[in-house]
């Protein structure tokens, strides 16, 4: 399947406020009224739960599609020696919550721009690609086509919005690598649980990124992969019989093996839909 994808990750919980970074790339391939040489975004502050955990509760609000009350989640991937709550995966894969998954296909949007030089079209093809990657495990359509925008993105974590958005910005916990934030019914009958909405924010202040695996930066591909995992539904592993897996919690500089599904990762993707 060939999709037009955006990866946004969005965290649960997390308190915005309006400081200003100006993007400079200017993208001919975006649409005239869009291609900008600059745009205004948002610092991202997220504050640290109390049990040190990488999940946070972004709590319930209604839902402004079906006008169900649906639970936000953000989730931090943080980098190597940041908090190490969470669990383990005995199968080397997790899940947001049982049965918790898509149960219809939505349009995303991304905001590609960024200060650390990546090419606006390689970010958004690379987040096409990464999707096929979990779509093409799964035997599914499970996100549906992106599009590109110049416009201000904003993750949402007080309540759903009904836009998919990702966007780089800076996330003012310093070993915050991304965000994903992520609504939906995550409790009660199984045949009910459902994701509706998710959202990324990757951080190009506090790191350097690349697209082609350079040491002292991280990797689109890399973190993108693991961070549209929970945009579909599953969840980290901090088993350390889990290190290859590209659902593994932590990330460094470099790394690139997370660009590949492994074995944990499909069987879950598979299993869950």
């Amino acid at each position: 399947m060939t999709k037009k994808i955006i990866a946004v990750s969005t965290i649960i919980g997390v308190a915005i406020t309006a400081n200003t970074v100006l993007a400079e790339p200017d993208f001919p391939w975006l649409p005239a009224q869009l291609n900008t040489p600059g745009v205004q975004k948002q610092l991202v502050n997220l504050p640290l739960p109390a049990d040190n955990s990488p999940v946070i509760s972004l709590g319930f609000a209604p839902d402004p599609q079906s006008q169900q009350i649906v639970e936000g989640y953000a989730i931090v991937h943080y980098a190597k020696g940041g908090p190490s709550k969470g669990k383990g995966g005995e199968n080397c894969y997790e899940f947001l919550a049982k049965d918790a998954k898509w149960k219809s296909v939505e349009p995303w949007t991304t905001n590609p721009t960024n200060t650390r030089g990546l090419d606006g079209n390689f970010v958004f093809g690379n987040l096409s690609a990464d999707i096929s990657k979990w779509e093409s495990a799964a035997g599914a359509d499970i996100l549906g086509d992106g599009t590109a925008t110049s416009g201000i993105l904003i993750a949402d974590t007080v309540s759903p919005d009904g836009r998919n958005e990702v966007y780089f910005a800076d996330v003012a916990d310093s070993n915050a690598i991304a965000v994903t934030v992520v609504w939906g019914i995550f409790g009660g009958p199984l045949s009910q649980r459902t994701i509706v909405e998710w959202d990324q924010v990757y951080d190009e202040v506090d790191f350097d990124w690349s697209s082609s695996g350079e040491a002292g930066k991280m990797d689109f591909e890399n973190i993108a992969t693991h961070e549209l995992g929970h945009s579909v539904g599953l969840g980290d592993l901090y088993n350390s019989g889990c290190l290859e897996e590209t659902m593994y919690g932590y990330a460094t500089e470099g790394e690139i093996k997370k660009r590949d599904l492994n074995a944990g990762d499909i069987a879950g993707i598979q299993k869950l839909y």
